[in-house]
Parts: C-alpha cells; structure tokens; sequence
C-alpha cells in the first residue's frame, strides 16, 4: 500500500513539471495592433469571431502549431502583437481554407494569417533560415526586376539562404539536370517587364501594409 501511494504521488507531480504557464499583462499589448490588421481588406471580420474553436478543429496542421489559429486570432485581437509575430503558427498556415470555410462568421481566417505574414516579413520577425519567408521575399524581388519567376533561380535562391548544405548535396542532380536544359539559373524576363513593376510601386504606394 505504501508503495502504491508513492507511485500515485509521484505521477501527477511529473506531469505538472511539463506544463509550462505562462500570464499575459496589460502592458504585453501593442495598442492599436488588433484595430490595424482589422482595416487590412479581408480582415474585417476579425471582430466577429466567437472563439467557437472551430478554425482549430478543422485545420490539419494545428497539432503542430505553437498557438492554435484560434488563440492567433484572440491574441491578435487583444493587441499581443510580440506573441503574434513572433510565433511558428502564422508560418505553419498552408492557405488551405479550411478554417474560412468552416467558421460560422465566415471570418476570412486564412486572410489574416496572410496579413499577419506580411507584417512579420517588414519586421523581420521570421525565424531565420525560414524558407516560406525567404521564398516569398525572393519571389517578389524577381517579380518585381523582371515581370515574372525563373523556377530555377528561385529555387536556387531559397537553398541558399536557408540549407546551403542541402545544395551541395543536390549539386550532382543539379548539373545533370542543367545539362539536359531541364534546370537552368539564367533569369528569365517577360516583355514589359517595366510595366510591372511600376504597377507594384504604385500597389504598396496605396498600401502601405503590403509586401515591400
């Protein structure tokens, strides 16, 4: 019986030493942040949700996340901006608008996450060597110096800043594939390619919340 007891004490005393608590205070908050992502197009409806949970039931990749999407949108809203921009789940979001779909307030979840991305990249608070900020930063370079996207070059690119290992351990496939003209590193540029990037100017001109 004694030996029963000491096993039965010490069990929930172990499971209590891996739950880590932490408190929110007012002065954590960033005034305003909930208010800005609200005036943000497509993120209006930020105001409406009802914390239901459904965003967090539904999303496939929740169980990996830091913050469910259902905590991201409260604590967006409450103005914990450092908690927001600083967490894995707004990069872990695959866009597949699940959580759109499925919110009773038809809050466009996935709109906001996107937001919330963009604002991250401007403040450079990513996680280093990240490669989905990383690609869309690259991405929006090439679109921008040359009207569209040289796969190659991209992808090359992103390797680079994020798992230069990984390219030399790629290096043999890469040649022969460059040899066969299936991968290719020359940049590649559409006609009117001025154009475009003049219309981006003038987009993150009007909005200055967009992608620089």
């Amino acid at each position: 019986m004694e030996a029963g007891r000491g096993a039965a004490e010490v069990k929930p005393a172990s499971v209590m030493s891996q739950i880590k608590r932490t408190i929110k205070y007012e002065a954590d908050r960033t005034p305003g942040f909930g208010q800005e992502v609200m005036e943000t197009p497509g993120c209006e409806k930020l105001k409406d949700c009802i914390q239901c949970g459904t965003c967090s039931g539904v999303c496939p990749l929740s169980i990996y996340m830091d913050y469910s999407p259902r905590q991201i949108i409260a604590l967006t809203r409450a103005g914990f901006k450092d908690e927001v921009l600083g967490s894995l789940t707004i990069w872990l979001c695959a866009s597949c608008y699940c959580c759109s779909v499925n919110c009773p307030q038809e809050i466009g979840i996935t709109d906001i996450m996107y937001e919330l991305k963009q604002r991250a990249i401007r403040e450079g608070r990513y996680p280093k060597r990240f490669p989905i900020p990383v690609l869309a930063q690259e991405f929006t370079k090439m679109v921008r110096k040359n009207g569209r996207v040289s796969e190659g070059l991209l992808a090359s690119k992103v390797f680079l800043k994020t798992d230069p290992a990984a390219v030399m351990g790629m290096s043999k496939l890469g040649l022969g594939l460059m040899k066969t003209g299936r991968f290719s590193l020359k940049p590649e540029k559409m006609k009117g390619h001025a154009e475009v990037k003049e219309i981006m100017r003038e987009v993150e001109e009007n909005n200055p919340g967009g992608q620089g």
